[in-house]
């Protein structure tokens, strides 16, 4: 690989991580908030219905890459504590206690904190309208 293409690549393959990471949170949220595809819906205001809000408004505005620091700041959080909420009291294999996938988002999140969008986000558009 040469240092060319990386170099135009790795913010593109930030953009590409981002809404992939997104739009999967954002189904969880669709599913608990809205029944689809599932239509497993909470009660409201049970720490279940809250965390499909949050994964729901989360996940949308990570995915359009639109305050997506803030977002993936809250988003992160949320999977930290369902990890050691409902996930690490079972096992502490995330394999065994189903937990695999909240790490990952936790950590995926917690990278775009401060690695940001990317260059496919209206953050960036926003930030270079502003620039010129």
């Amino acid at each position: 690989m040469t240092r060319e293409f990386e170099t135009e690549w790795r913010p593109r393959a930030l953009s590409v991580l981002r809404i992939a990471a997104g739009l999967t949170f954002l189904c969880y949220g669709t599913e608990k908030i809205l029944g689809f595809p599932a239509g497993r819906t909470p009660e409201m205001f049970t720490m279940s219905w809250t965390a499909g809000v949050i994964e729901l408004v989360t996940g949308a505005l990570i995915a359009l890459g639109l305050l997506t620091r803030p977002a993936a700041f809250i988003a992160s959080g949320t999977m930290a504590a369902a990890y050691f909420i409902a996930h690490a009291p079972q096992s502490v294999f995330p394999s065994v206690n189903g937990g695999a996938g909240a790490i990952l988002f936790c950590f995926v999140f917690f990278y775009l904190i401060f690695a940001g969008p990317g260059p496919w986000s209206i953050d960036a558009l926003r930030a270079r309208r502003a620039g010129a």
